[in-house]
């Protein structure tokens, strides 16, 4: 239009990085950071990112380079969401369960220039550069991270690094808002890691729209229960800088640590993976504490067990169930509650509160498609398709690897792998990722819908339920279980107690009482039980009738 301008008094490269550059003014004698008996204000957390910039910039860190970080949740941790991407570069939070070899490979295919590591971790980190070193590729300088203040003079140490940070460092920000923030590479649950690449405008964008639709006021109390090493916690990580609020690292997740935290600091948020539901709900009564107020749980990553959601409501959490991908910033679709389904009974509200809900505003819209034919599926709640995506809180792309990136946004969605439905209220709900639909004698069994069953029995504390190759049926349900302490149930009760509330080919025919694979982040890793299902072999003789 005549007369409009772009120009910088009205337009700014939009950047997480300004949510601290407010945060340090608004919130400046606010405690920011709490770890154990440490604490910092937004002040002091601006000066210390700032410095940490300005340590990497004087080490040779420029414009571009990856600097990858190997830690729990601790205060360096939380910094270097801000501090790597103010000195240019971008950040690529390591999984602290990976070992040397895939570490290597990480640190090779991201071409990181530093890595700094806490100590724990430092004896997986030195074997993993060993590897890179066999393979004459460039060794990323090491900095390591110390919970003592004091460290030894021959080790380049992380607080060391900030005490002789030159100071008036100018912050480097992006020159283009769609420049890369973060490099994440994905859990790796179905197959080798890819590295996901965000933007600073869609960290910025994804990290409003997640505090909007979770009720994230002025000043709240995050409990770290999720990795900040996934999705940069939701991207939470520069969501309280954004509102003020304190964030409460821990380094281990155990049921009295987060109740023992909440009664200490007065949480009003915490998240995490189904997995950490059930720690919570399943805890002894010694460790449990009341609730101070109101208590917000973000869960995601998978979907969550009717059951445990009831559980979890009775102790007095508001459960917030969201869904996403490494692909998506982590959060992109919320089952937003409505008012009219508090008078409903309560199964019926487990049942709502377990849907996937809608798409986040950062996200232009979610939908179910025929992946071949690229049509919507009916609002019918039946109708199987692929869960696709498309909007501002979409990644970049997949480091390295243009194909694999054309491939999963062909057709202009993004498609996520997973399979669900949606219903007449317009809500989605997933049925399984594409890789888990079990089809036996030319019927789809949805594995979450067996799973919510088997987890209603009272002596279940995990469960998940994969293909068992069949020479007659193709395939059958087998599940793996692992029961809560003093139970002690059989094979053939778990599959009876499915059979009265399943139909008879959804139930499972073999049952694994065992410890389930997770991943860091709760998911439960199907692949490497698809494997153990394998080796077990056909329940069905070659030739057999149907049975």
């Amino acid at each position: 239009m005549e007369g409009s301008i772009r120009c910088a008094a009205n337009y700014a490269p939009l950047s997480p990085l300004s949510f601290l550059e407010r945060a340090a003014v608004v919130y400046a004698d606010r405690t920011a950071v709490i770890y154990g008996s440490k604490r910092y204000t937004w002040r002091q957390t601006r000066d210390r990112c700032l410095m940490i910039a300005s340590a990497l910039a004087r080490l040779g860190v420029s414009r571009g380079d990856v600097v990858a970080v190997l830690a729990a949740n601790v205060p360096a941790m939380y910094e270097l969401h801000f501090g790597v991407p103010m000195a240019g570069a971008i950040l690529c939070t390591l999984n602290t369960r990976h070992d040397a070899a895939m570490l290597s490979t990480l640190l090779k295919h991201s071409e990181a220039k530093v890595l700094l590591v806490e100590l724990h971790f430092l004896e997986t980190a030195q074997a993993a550069l060993e590897l890179i070193s066999r393979m004459k590729s460039s060794i990323p300088l090491l900095i390591t991270i110390s919970d003592s203040d004091t460290v030894a003079s021959d080790v380049m140490d992380y607080e060391a690094l900030l005490l002789k940070a030159p100071t008036r460092f100018e912050i480097r920000w992006p020159l283009d808002e769609c420049d890369p923030i973060s490099l994440n590479y994905t859990s790796g649950t179905t197959s080798r890691p890819k590295g996901v690449i965000y933007s600073h405008r869609g960290a910025y964008l994804n990290t409003v729209s997640t505090l909007l639709a979770h009720d994230i006021c002025t000043m709240p109390l995050l409990l770290w229960t999720v990795p900040m090493f996934h999705c940069n916690g939701w991207c939470l990580a520069w969501g309280m800088a954004a509102q003020g609020g304190v964030n409460i690292c821990i380094r281990n997740v155990t049921a009295k640590a987060i109740f023992d935290n909440i009664a200490l600091h007065k949480v009003t948020h915490l998240g995490g993976a189904p997995t950490v539901l059930n720690i919570v709900i399943n805890s002894p009564l010694t460790e449990r504490k009341p609730l101070p107020g109101k208590v917000v749980f973000f869960t995601g990553g998978a979907p969550p067990p009717p059951k445990v959601l009831s559980e979890m409501e009775k102790l007095g959490f508001q459960v917030n169930h969201l869904y996403g991908l490494t692909e998506t910033y982590g959060p992109a679709t919320t089952c937003t509650w409505r008012p009219e389904w508090d008078t409903l009974p309560v199964k019926e509200k487990v049942k709502l509160k377990a849907l996937q809900g809608l798409h986040n505003i950062s996200i232009e819209e979610v939908d179910i498609k025929d992946p071949i034919t690229m049509k919507s599926v009916p609002n019918d709640g039946r109708t199987m398709g692929e869960v696709m995506f498309r909007g501002n809180a979409i990644m970049s792309g997949y480091y390295k690897d243009p194909a694999a990136t054309k491939e999963v946004m062909k057709d202009g969605w993004l498609r996520s792998g997973d399979l669900g439905v949606k219903h007449p209220i317009g809500y989605i709900q997933l049925k399984d990722r594409s890789k888990d639909i079990i089809i036996s004698g030319g019927e789809n069994i949805s594995t979450i819908e067996v799973e919510s069953v088997i987890y209603s029995h009272p002596a279940v504390l995990e469960a998940a339920v994969v293909a068992r190759p069949d020479h007659y049926w193709g395939e059958t349900p087998c599940a793996f279980v692992k029961l809560k302490d003093g139970f002690s149930v059989g094979e053939k009760e778990i599959i009876k107690f499915c059979r009265e509330k399943l139909p008879h080919y959804m139930a499972p025919r073999s049952v694994v009482f065992s410890e389930l694979p997770k991943t860091s982040t709760g998911k439960i890793q199907k692949y490497v039980l698809r494997e153990k299902a394998k080796a077990l072999g056909s329940l069905s003789k070659k030739g057999m009738g149907k049975l």
